[in-house]
């Protein structure tokens, strides 16, 4: 059972049963599939920092002993997505805060739930960050508001063209080793999508796969941070928001030609189906228009692309050593915003994985 919404359709039901068909004061059953990605308080201050209230309903900060230590979704009244490497036998989530404005002070519209169940991909690899998702099971359902309400997410055929405007949002730090100050109010970030092709070669040739996508501006100063992992990277689709993107890591912070890497969320439909069996999360096809530039990007060591596209080559300077730099971007606090009033970018080492 489906619902238009500006310009894109939304499933709001599944058909279950019914007493008959279509017998007078007797209606179809369906089981209920939450409206997704609408923000009744939208209302963006451009080019500022701090995130209006109410103007991403969907974050989530999953926290231990009190503190800050991901960022989540809330993709139904009870389940959470959020990033696979900010859990470890080290580490241990056990709540979840959501429509929450500042990490510290007053929060009239958070509701904290109690963390029932933490499944992460199975196929996880935390050498490479491939597959780097995981879903929370919240102990009892929450009560949308205007303050709370479930994100959209990109249906398992969504293409995300290189140049797709999004927004990454969180309470991570403000610049590489710099916590975002009191009150920690959420933080938003405009940043377009870098196609997987041009990424690769940016970041290192073999660091990005099929289950990534990349954001960032090549001259730098915008990205996520430490303490903003799990957070969503979302772009608008008519009337609704969906999520394209989980933050995962990068090398450093907001430094000029790394974009920050995102886990792919169109490519774990199936996967969160499986483990959600009923109120299904959102999924919402998005597709850009016209041709991706970065179809035909190419750089020495990259296989060549499928098309007939004559293939853009470029010179990249040698990517960073993954030593130190290829960071988990969480246990801290701050989404980058390269303005007149802030410093020069520095190194991004987390402080523990």
């Amino acid at each position: 059972m489906v619902s238009q919404h500006g310009a894109v359709w939304i499933q709001s039901g599944v058909v279950s049963f019914g007493f008959g068909c279509a017998r007078p004061n007797l209606p179809g059953v369906y089981s209920r599939v939450s409206l997704c990605g609408t923000t009744p308080l939208y209302n963006r201050i451009v080019g500022g920092e701090d995130a209006p209230a109410g103007s991403w309903p969907w974050q989530a900060s999953l926290q231990r002993f009190g503190r800050h230590v991901c960022g989540g979704s809330l993709i139904n009244r009870e389940w959470v997505m959020s990033a696979a490497h900010c859990f470890s036998r080290w580490v241990t989530i056990k709540k979840v805060s959501l429509g929450r404005q500042s990490l510290q002070g007053n929060n009239p519209n958070q509701v904290t739930q109690t963390v029932a169940e933490i499944i992460l991909h199975p196929n996880y690899d935390s050498d490479t960050s491939d597959n780097d998702i995981a879903l929370l099971r919240l102990s009892s359902p929450v009560k949308f508001t205007d303050y709370i309400r479930p994100v959209c997410l990109a249906a398992s055929d969504s293409v995300f063209n290189n140049g797709t405007d999004s927004w990454v949002t969180g309470w991570g730090r403000i610049q590489e080793g710099v916590p975002l100050p009191f009150p920690q109010t959420l933080q938003e970030v405009e940043v377009p999508v870098l196609g997987n092709r041009q990424c690769s070669c940016l970041n290192g040739v073999g660091t990005i796969t099929n289950n990534m996508i990349c954001a960032g501006v090549l001259a730098g100063g915008k990205d996520s941070c430490q303490g903003d992992s799990g957070g969503p990277m979302v772009s608008q689709h008519g009337a609704v928001w969906i999520q394209s993107g989980v933050v995962s890591f990068g090398f450093g912070c907001a430094r000029p030609n790394l974009p920050g890497v995102y886990s792919r969320v169109s490519r774990y439909q199936s996967w969160i189906n499986s483990h959600i069996s009923s109120d299904k999360p959102g999924f919402v096809q998005f597709t850009s228009s016209g041709l991706d530039a970065d179809s035909s990007y190419t750089c020495p060591g990259l296989p060549a692309p499928v098309s007939t596209v004559p293939a853009i080559t470029t010179t990249t300077t040698d990517h960073p050593s993954t030593t130190p730099s290829a960071q988990c971007k969480h246990f801290s606090v701050g989404i980058l915003f390269q303005l007149l009033i802030r410093l020069p970018l520095e190194q991004k080492n987390v402080e523990s994985h």
